[in-house]
């Protein structure tokens, strides 16, 4: 089971502009680190000791997190961005707009490979996400990703 925490309440100051997500300042990136860090004291981490939480804000307002699960078969272990996607579509889908990732220690880190694929599947277009190196869009993590947007773009070209 994978543990994500969703707060029902918009955070002030939280919400993207109007016009969509397009710069760092319409996110209480503050805010949305400290769901964050409360996400990660659910990790279980019994074999790394390396918690790991993440928290995004949803186009509805939404706040949702997770949290790393491991698992005796390394394989099959979830990191923190399996469990925000889980929380999203259990409570009621919707695009990420914004996401943070941090350490047992609060500092900033970057998804993996895989997650990155994972939250692109999910994301608004221009998702922000903060990383190690500042505030960056879901294609400057990601570029030439393959996701829904490309087979919308096949499919109007092929019909």
């Amino acid at each position: 089971m994978t543990d994500a925490v969703v707060t029902d309440a918009v955070l002030p100051g939280v919400l993207p502009t109007e016009s969509g997500p397009t710069s760092g300042s319409a996110v209480d990136w503050d805010a949305l680190r400290a769901v964050a860090l409360d996400a990660l004291t659910h990790a279980y981490v019994p074999y790394s000791h390396f918690p790991v939480g993440v928290a995004a804000l949803v186009d509805d307002g939404r706040i949702i997190s997770g949290a790393n699960v491991e698992n005796a078969s390394y394989g099959l272990t979830l990191c923190a961005e399996c469990a925000l996607v889980s929380s999203l579509h259990m409570t009621g889908g919707g695009k990420l707009v914004a996401f943070t990732c941090v350490d047992g220690q609060g500092g900033a880190l970057m998804p993996c490979g895989r997650c990155r694929q994972l939250l692109y599947e999910h994301s608004a277009e221009g998702m922000l996400l903060a990383t190690v190196s500042g505030i960056r869009t879901i294609d400057e993590v990601l570029p030439d990703a393959f996701g829904p947007r490309t087979l919308v773009a096949y499919r109007e070209a092929t019909a």
